[in-house]
């Protein structure tokens, strides 16, 4: 029996998005924008098809041509949101088809019952931020006094989020864990998609640096994912990093946690033979979207790209007869736009399998469609949404 293996490169989409402009980020172009900014060298991802993927896209394929052994497409996005929880759920064939609560940005952003709650119950001296900030920003600006203070730094986005940052040692992980619980609870009636705890260490604003202990507190997604779906079969989960955060530990199966692009590449890699007949591995390349997306790093981008792509040969060397491998991304965060947000785009879909004729599939109306083509190779119960291209 076959296994799948589900790569997602943490924002990393291709542009074309049709509904881009409601987003505001018509133009924007995750990929195309890196390789205009600094000389990208993928051999192996153009080798399953990334740079006809963004052709199809948007018209423009900045990789040099390769020998192709993947089959290729790319696919558009029906969820209401441009976020980690909206992209994930749609690719597991569950699209979040309802509007998430947001903040305004106005200072404060939050509602004064909300803060009063959270001091109140969590038995704080006050909180910090309540704003929109960029989370490498605000914690050199507001670290010291947070650290003085024990006050915790509350912040949002564009997204529907809450981020509380920390100091590690002067206010401590756990009590940091218990105040985002209290958050969680708190937010769910604001209808917020997560709640994320952001412990950092340092001394001062010149080197404080956030720690690999991120933890999110996500609401369950509306109706059985493909994950759920697996479990119930009784086949063999694998989630690596953050993945068990995302889909609220349900349907995760066993959660392996790594920090980084490089231990995620490792942690994936021990685990792949693990993985029983039947199974399905998923791991989330973080750093794509926290290290550079977010903080407007369009040539570290383009390294962690190429570090990726280096390293892509070690996971394909490991696949058995039958064996599918998918790349994708969740939503795009284009390094050369406005803000620190992410942007609305088409996401590429890459596909692998041992002896595979090249080709593509085309433009996908959802990115639930790779769910329905996992289910479908799996030989599990066919999925509410998404049609299989294979």
């Amino acid at each position: 029996m076959s296994r799948v293996f589900l790569f997602i490169l943490d924002s990393f989409g291709i542009g074309g998005a049709p509904d881009a402009k409601k987003y505001g980020d018509e133009g924007a172009n995750t990929f195309v924008h890196i390789a205009e900014s600094t000389k990208l060298d993928l051999p192996n991802l153009a080798s399953l098809g990334l740079g006809l993927a963004a052709e199809a896209s948007t018209g423009k394929n900045p990789l040099a041509p390769a020998a192709l052994k993947g089959q290729w497409g790319y696919a558009e996005e029906i969820s209401h949101g441009k976020d980690t929880p909206s992209g994930h759920w749609e690719i597991a064939g569950v699209p979040v088809l309802f509007d998430w609560g947001y903040f305004p940005n106005i200072i404060p952003t939050f509602p004064k019952s909300f803060t009063d709650e959270l001091v109140t119950r969590a038995k704080l001296p006050g909180i910090l931020g309540n704003k929109h900030a960029s989370g490498t920003v605000i914690i050199e600006e507001l670290g010291a006094e947070h650290m003085a203070s024990g006050k915790p730094i509350v912040y949002t986005s564009a997204d529907s989020v809450i981020q509380i940052a920390a100091h590690e040692e002067t206010f401590g992980l756990q009590h940091l864990y218990d105040v985002c619980k209290i958050a969680r609870e708190l937010s769910y009636e604001l209808n917020i998609g997560r709640v994320i705890a952001r412990p950092f260490v340092g001394t001062d604003p010149t080197n404080f640096t956030r720690t690999g202990n991120r933890k999110d507190y996500t609401v369950l997604p509306p109706s059985p994912t493909l994950l759920d779906v697996l479990t119930k079969a009784g086949r063999d989960v694998i989630s690596i990093g953050k993945i068990g955060d995302i889909y609220a530990h349900s349907g995760t199966g066993r959660e392996v946690k790594a920090s980084g692009n490089a231990a995620l590449f490792d942690t994936t890699l021990k685990e792949m033979p693990n993985l029983k007949d039947g199974g399905f591995l998923m791991t989330n390349f973080v750093d794509f979207d926290m290290l550079f997306g977010h903080r407007r790093d369009p040539a570290g981008y383009g390294k962690a790209l190429e570090y990726f792509d280096q390293r892509l040969p070690e996971a394909m060397a490991l696949l058995r007869e039958g064996d599918l491998m998918v790349l994708t991304a969740d939503h795009g965060n284009d390094p050369t736009w406005k803000g620190t947000d992410h942007t609305r785009e088409c996401i590429p879909v890459l596909s692998y399998t041992i002896g595979m004729k090249p080709g593509s599939f085309g433009k996908r109306k959802t990115f639930a469609d790779i769910g329905q083509t996992i289910a479908s190779h799996l030989g599990i119960p066919k999925l509410g949404t998404g049609t299989s291209w294979l």
